[in-house]
């Protein structure tokens, strides 16, 4: 089984829809990659510069609270704070405290790598410098069971809770000294704030979702329409077959469109006018030819040779055969007929009634599930020859009947001779025949596979393996 046959889908509506997703997908994405690397290196720029500027404040902070006594730092801390505070929150403290940090990202690793150079460039004599990022809910300051929540309002919280964004919050911590560390928190400048390194944002995925939704929303209308037109022409051309007396279609849609339309109307009426001219020029030679035949019937009759007037009358007993044949090709094959749904078995079983009127000749087997739409008189002259011809050379006939949703599915087998395989596909040619018998003209089977053709259909031939001729017939299901 092919598989992209399998899950690929057939009509064009559900193929555009798809393609039109997928297109939307892959510009998107592209967009997106591009937009990435270009403005990727710009941020990677401003945020290292972001970072050493800070960098640099935290070091003249550090060293200017280094020039002050131990004893008067807290003091300087308290009047910094009593006067609204600064950019940062800044403490000493006796240990170092524990920061639980935020995960890991490119941007985290570029701010915290660029701050700890410049401090090490420029505090050369420190002990320890520490650089994290960590949530306001869980920094903790002063000491490791202290919280950021739990400070006064004007201590920190205005410098370092920005909500309802609540941002990531760096914090440095440099030992000065044994038991002497400074401890700065701070909170990243825009735009870098909250450490954005998404490739797609949710803003962009809205964007996406509503664009593809439109999209689709109009490629659905328009290849709709433009379908329609198409579904009612296949369903035109498959009727034809057994329908030439259908109404014209309405020529809409898209230029190409209305141009096959168009084109499949003119066809249709051309084919109108030739199976009627058709039907006027066999009735003219049938009008025409019985008048002669008939005056050379009264004529032989006056020729006193008797083996000449037997001659004559054989050589007009084949003629007359011949016209009659011909027409009953013409009327057999005729697609002027009315379409209508048929019972297949019952057909078949009153063709087999007329063989089993002594004996049964013909075995029906299989059972017709949906109805089947066909010319009821063509269809059943079709049966008839078949039948007819496996009574008479295969003395018995089964046929098999078998109904899906696709296919009328028929095959007849007899166990008669059957035929050489040479002759398998000429004896479907108008007056060929293998036996010599006078009973036949050799246009059954031609006029069998012309009505089945008319339908759609197929006819193949095949000899059985263990004798008898197999007949193996297949009926489309026409779209109606």
């Amino acid at each position: 089984m092919n598989l992209k046959q399998y899950f690929w889908p057939r009509s064009l509506l559900s193929r555009t829809l798809i393609l039109t997703v997928l297109s939307v997908i892959l510009a998107q994405s592209i967009a997106s990659f591009y937009w990435y690397t270009q403005s990727k290196q710009r941020e990677v720029d401003g945020l290292k510069s972001a970072s050493e500027s800070m960098a640099q404040m935290f070091a003249s902070t550090t060293t200017f609270f280094q020039s002050l006594p131990v004893e008067y730092r807290h003091i300087a801390l308290d009047q910094l704070r009593n006067m609204g505070g600064a950019r940062f929150f800044v403490s000493f403290n006796t240990e170092e405290i524990h920061i639980v940090p935020v995960e890991e990202s490119f941007a985290k690793r570029e701010a915290v790598k660029t701050i700890e150079e410049v401090l090490r460039k420029e505090l050369p004599k420190v002990d320890a410098i520490h650089v994290e990022f960590s949530r306001p809910e869980t920094l903790r300051v002063l000491n490791n069971s202290l919280l950021l929540s739990d400070l006064p309002k004007s201590w920190a919280h205005h410098t370092l809770s920005l909500e309802p964004l609540n941002p990531p919050i760096l914090v440095v911590q440099i030992e000065l000294t044994k038991d002497q560390w400074v401890y700065i928190a701070a909170v990243l400048p825009a735009p870098y704030i909250t450490l954005g390194n998404d490739l797609v944002n949710a803003d962009q995925i809205v964007f996406l979702f509503a664009i593809t939704t439109l999209l689709l929303v109009f490629t659905f209308t328009l290849i709709r329409n433009q379908t329609r037109p198409l579904k009612r022409l296949a369903q035109a051309a498959n009727r034809l077959s057994t329908d030439i007396e259908q109404p014209e279609l309405v020529e809409e849609g898209a230029s190409e469109i209305t141009t096959v339309t168009r084109a499949f109307n003119l066809m249709q009426k051309r084919m109108q006018r030739y199976m009627h001219d058709r039907e006027k020029l066999f009735g003219a030679i049938s009008h025409d030819l019985k008048t002669p035949i008939t005056r050379l019937r009264l004529r032989a009759e006056l020729i006193d040779d008797e083996v000449q007037a037997a001659k004559i009358n054989k050589d007009l007993d084949e003629l007359e055969i011949m016209v009659k044949g011909a027409l009953q090709t013409v009327k057999d094959t005729d697609i002027h007929e009315n379409v209508s749904q048929i019972d297949v078995l019952k057909i078949i079983t009153s063709i087999a009634e007329i063989h089993n009127q002594q004996r049964q000749r013909v075995i029906i087997r299989g059972e017709q599930k949906l109805p089947f739409s066909c010319k009821p008189l063509a269809f059943k002259r079709c049966l008839t020859n078949l039948i007819d011809n496996g009574v008479k050379y295969g003395d018995e006939v089964i046929v098999y009947v078998h109904d899906n949703d696709k296919s009328l599915d028929i095959t007849l087998l007899d166990n008669g001779p059957g035929i050489p395989e040479e002759f398998l596909k000429k004896v479907f040619d108008p007056y060929f025949r293998l036996h010599t018998d006078l009973h036949g003209t050799g246009l059954g089977l031609g006029i069998a596979k012309n009505i089945i053709r008319a339908h759609g259909g197929e006819l193949i031939l095949s000899n059985r393996a263990t004798g008898g001729l197999q007949i193996d017939i297949a009926f489309p299901k026409v779209d109606q």
